[in-house]
C-alpha cells in the first residue's frame, strides 16, 4: 500500500499550467527523488503536498486518507514535514531552541498549566529538551546543542533545518534541495544522512539537482518537465532512459 498517492494533480497561475495532470504513488519506507530543470514545477509540487497551495484539479492521498484541502498544520499533524530551498532558520535562537519549534506538537499547550508553569508542564520540556539532543546528535550536530544559529557554519543549518522536521516525528519528509550550495563534504554529509533517515524508517523525499547524490541514494525517481511527467522508474531506468537523456541528464548523466 503507498503512503503518498496523487491523482490528477493541476496547478495553475493565472493561466499557466505549473502542474498538469500529474499523477504517481511513493511506497513507505522509500527514498524518492523528483528531479527535472528549473521551471518544472518540482516546488510547486513540494507545496501542493504540503498545503501551501491548494490544487485547482485532482486529489492528493496520504496514509489512506484524503488530504486534498488540508491546511500546513493538519498535514503535519498527520505526519508530513518538510524543508525549504531557502533556509528558514531563525537566527535570533540558539541551535537546540529551532529544533525545539518543532515539538511544539507534542508541548503542552493548555493555557492554564503554560501560564503557572505547573511541575508537568517543566518535566515535559525537560523531557523533549533530551529528546532533541538525541535527535541533534542523529543529524550530526552533537556539538552545536549549545551554539548560536547564528554562529554556525552553512552546512550544519541545513542539517538544523533537517532535524527541526525530523522533531515532528514525521511519517514522510520532504527536501527541497538539502545539498544547495552545499562542497562536496556536506554534500557527503547529507548523502548519508538522507539513508540514515531513510533506515530509521521515515519516507524521504526530495528535490535535487545534484545528480550524483541522486543517483546515489534513490530507490525511485521522478522525472518534471514543464509540470509533466517526463519520466519515472529506479535509478538504472532513469539513468538509461533516453528522453530523460535528451531533456535534463545530458550524455553525461549516463555516467552518474
Amino acid at each position: 500500500m503507498s503512503l503518498l498517492r496523487v491523482e490528477g494533480l493541476n496547478k495553475e497561475f493565472g493561466g499557466v499550467h505549473a502542474v498538469q495532470d500529474l499523477s504517481f504513488e511513493i511506497n513507505p519506507g522509500t527514498v524518492h527523488a523528483i528531479i527535472g530543470p528549473n521551471g518544472a514545477g518540482k516546488t510547486t509540487l513540494f507545496n501542493l503536498i504540503t498545503g501551501v497551495y491548494t490544487p485547482s484539479a485532482g486529489r492528493i492521498h496520504f496514509d489512506d486518507q484524503d488530504v486534498t484541502t488540508l491546511k500546513p498544520y493538519q498535514l503535519a499533524q498527520r505526519g508530513i514535514s518538510r524543508t525549504f530551498q531557502n533556509l528558514q532558520i531563525f537566527f535570533n535562537m540558539s541551535a537546540i531552541e529551532n529544533v525545539m519549534v518543532g515539538m511544539h506538537l507534542q508541548c503542552d499547550s493548555r493555557f492554564i498549566p503554560s501560564l503557572l508553569r505547573l511541575p508537568s508542564v517543566r518535566r515535559r520540556e525537560r523531557e523533549l529538551r533530551l529528546e532533541v539532543e538525541r535527535l541533534m546528535e542523529f543529524v550530526g550536530l552533537g556539538d552545536y546543542v549549545e551554539s548560536d544559529a547564528s554562529a554556525m557554519p552553512y552546512g550544519a543549518l541545513k542539517r538544523l533545518e533537517i532535524a527541526r522536521s525530523l522533531a515532528t516525528k514525521p511519517k514522510m519528509i520532504l527536501l527541497d534541495e538539502p545539498a544547495a550550495g552545499l562542497n562536496p563534504a556536506e554534500t557527503k554529509d547529507i548523502d548519508d544522512l538522507i539513508q540514515k533517515v531513510a533506515r530509521s524508517g521515515i519516507t524521504v523525499v526530495f528535490v535535487e539537482h545534484d545528480m550524483r547524490l541522486v543517483m546515489g541514494v534513490s530507490d525511485h525517481i521522478l522525472v518534471l518537465e514543464s509540470g509533466t511527467k517526463l519520466a519515472e522508474g529506479t535509478v538504472q531506468e532513469i539513468r538509461h532512459n533516453p528522453d530523460v537523456v535528451a531533456a535534463y541528464l545530458g550524455e553525461a548523466g549516463r555516467d552518474r
